[in-house]
């Protein structure tokens, strides 16, 4: 019952989403937190068992509820399960309150304003920025962010889910990019300190654990969008920097709607990012998402029938 499952999360999140600051995230992040001051003691070994223990473990908690519920309750217990599962791990309003600022302040011609408010979303010196670069981070920010809560969950989560672990690859994947995003963001001088080790097996195992996802995503837009550039630009990009997850993703992204991202100087096809661009971007998306929901209805079909 994947299809109900995202279905019904994604109406949820679509009419009620999780606030700032909400007690799912805030448990997560404490989590996370305990788990490195506890188990981070500089070694290798230490760092892969910090690893287990922050994002392998809530997974199983969840496939093992997953089960009880099926066993003592029933199925239709288990899907609220999962529908509480992944609305609380996917979610396009996690994120598009940033975007849709960003965009309307561009549209009004308010250039200052979409600079300080892409500063606040991205952590980033925006104040010398130039309209198209504007433009081009925020396709860039905003795709990523589309594939780390929407896309990847629905893979991870339809994965395992074919076989019987119930929500615990929605859990599993997003609890592994918010560890190794939390463990390799810049430290603070208020935060718990994090050893290379740490840093190291949390990087690889996120690049593992996104590699299927993001060459799923990307393969997505192209149906989607212009799939002969979106694919010539994924094959370009792999060649010139094999290893990159998120790369692929952009690079699909670049040619599905013909738009030139990176560093605006760099050599290669692509109109610059203009502001009409981002209407083209979230058509992409929506279509994706439609594709997906697509795909998981016909399966679905198939084994009532089957």
């Amino acid at each position: 019952m994947s299809f109900l499952s995202i279905l019904f999360a994604l109406l949820l999140e679509q009419a009620r989403p999780l606030g700032q600051g909400n007690p799912v995230h805030q448990g997560v992040r404490s989590w996370v937190r305990w788990v490195l001051r506890n188990l981070d003691a500089g070694k290798p070994q230490h760092g892969w068992l910090a690893w287990w223990v922050a994002v392998v473990l809530p997974a199983a908690l969840a496939f093992a509820v997953h089960w009880l519920l099926v066993w003592y309750a029933g199925w239709i217990v288990a899907v609220v399960w999962s529908i509480v599962i992944l609305y609380s791990t996917l979610g396009f309003r996690q994120f598009s309150h940033h975007f849709t600022d960003i965009r309307d302040a561009l549209l009004a011609g308010d250039e200052d304003l979409a600079r300080k408010k892409l500063a606040q979303w991205m952590h980033i010196d925006a104040s010398a920025l130039p309209r198209s670069e504007i433009v081009g981070h925020v396709i860039e920010h905003s795709v990523l962010n589309a594939h780390h809560h929407v896309f990847g969950v629905f893979a991870w989560y339809s994965l395992l889910a074919a076989f019987g672990l119930g929500p615990a690859g929605a859990v599993l994947y997003r609890m592994g990019e918010f560890f190794a995003s939390y463990t390799n963001r810049p430290s603070r001088a208020s935060s718990v300190p994090v050893s290379s080790s740490v840093q190291t097996a949390a990087r690889e195992a996120w690049y593992a654990m996104d590699w299927l996802p993001a060459r799923i995503t990307a393969l997505g837009f192209a149906f989607v969008g212009s799939f002969e550039e979106a694919v010539d630009s994924w094959r370009q990009q792999e060649a010139h920097f094999p290893g990159d997850n998120d790369g692929v993703v952009l690079a699909a992204t670049a040619g599905a709607v013909n738009v030139k991202l990176g560093p605006v100087d760099q050599p290669g096809p692509g109109l610059t990012p203009q502001t009409v661009h981002l209407r083209a971007v979230v058509g992409l998306v929506w279509r994706t998402v439609v594709m997906w929901m697509v795909f998981l209805a016909l399966l679905t079909l198939a084994r009532l029938l089957g």
